[in-house]
């Protein structure tokens, strides 16, 4: 199916991967076995729905630039046009940039249906320009599903303000429970005006991870959980994280290999520090299976990408290219919710198939 949109001089779109080949299954809702509201919340959501991907576009929007905790696999600093991995963006935005360049995204991609907010550094280290972005998102964006994406340091203090900006999924990046694994993934943190380093500092960034995600679970945010896979640091121990995850609530649990690159200039990759092989990736995602949904099809975005899972848009709609862009939301809004309808109608034809024989 193919849809112009008007008014804005863009090029034909697809809807996406529509048909039964792209949902992965025929003859059954791989869904229905969760709860009416869960299913609500996950249908057109392309990380936290491997079906939904094929169909689903998301974007992020760089306006968090500090961080409040140092990681070994990160360094922000870097970015080429042909790198993907979490942290980089080519241009930061405030909060004003941010909204225009969502509106310009969902005027061109009508299947947009996820906006958040993962950085370059911490969100909730930055909660003025987040919640500033997010406030004038829910005014002139209601229809779009926000997110956000956390070390969870500052997130038990913050929970109830996500709540107010109707932020319905969050990812909390944990990588251990245990903070004699943690001193060898952060070096420090800043916590209460100070900086503090060693097992403290691991512990204290586990604590609060704790207890923000028992507030989301609590609220009824749906959680992801992120883990970056280190060989011989805490390959091992995520069998635990994902036991821990899933009593505590979380809904899905992120497995990423480590991106370990000297010329990113992080710790891990000056010090030889290699990600996981496929195989290894595969084996703990398997035996994590059995304690936790993992996700399988995560692409590592950028802080700053726009598309389909898999492909990014960014460099479509930088600032000097949407500067002068006027878009009839409402417009738009009805045009993404005709495709959005056309996407639902096709995966529930899907549903009815039969199995191939």
């Amino acid at each position: 199916m193919e849809l112009k949109i008007l008014g804005q001089g863009a090029p034909a779109v697809s809807t996406g991967r529509i048909g039964c080949a792209a949902s992965g299954h025929g003859g059954g809702d791989p869904l229905s076995r969760l709860p009416a509201e869960v299913r609500a919340q996950i249908r057109d959501h392309p990380c936290y729905s491997e079906a939904a991907h094929h169909h689903y576009a998301r974007m992020h929007v760089a306006v968090a630039p500090a961080c409040n905790i140092q990681c070994h696999y990160c360094n922000r600093k870097y970015d080429c046009a042909n790198e993907s991995r979490p942290g980089v963006v080519s241009e930061l935005l405030s909060p004003d940039q941010a909204v225009k360049k969502v509106l310009a995204v969902a005027a061109a991609i009508p299947q947009l249906a996820v906006v958040g907010i993962a950085g370059p550094g911490d969100p909730l280290a930055n909660p003025e320009r987040t919640f500033a972005t997010f406030r004038k998102l829910s005014e002139q964006a209601p229809d779009l599903k926000l997110c956000l994406s956390t070390n969870g340091l500052a997130l038990p203090e913050l929970v109830d303000v996500l709540c107010a900006h109707r932020v319905s999924h969050v990812t909390i990046t944990i990588n251990c429970i245990d903070p004699a694994v943690g001193v060898k993934i952060y070096p420090w943190i800043f916590w209460n005006q100070h900086r503090i380093e060693g097992a403290e500092a691991a512990a204290i960034l586990i604590e609060q991870q704790r207890k923000g995600l028992k507030m989301l679970v609590e609220r009824g945010v749906l959680v992801k959980i992120n883990s970056v896979v280190i060989p011989g640091v805490n390959d091992v121990h995520l069998r635990a994280v994902a036991q821990y995850v899933k009593a505590k609530g979380a809904f899905l649990h992120n497995l990423m290999p480590l991106i370990a690159d000297a010329k990113h200039g992080t710790f891990f990759g000056v010090t030889g520090q290699r990600g996981p092989t496929r195989e290894e990736l595969r084996v703990l995602r398997d035996a994590c299976a059995g304690d936790m949904n993992i996700m399988r099809h995560c692409r590592q975005c950028r802080a700053d990408a726009v598309g389909l899972l898999g492909e990014d848009r960014c460099r479509e709609f930088t600032l000097d290219k949407i500067e002068h862009r006027e878009v009839d939301y409402d417009q738009a809004m009805a045009v993404r919710r005709r495709v959005h309808a056309t996407i639902e109608a096709d995966r529930a034809a899907c549903q009815q198939s039969p199995e191939p024989g």
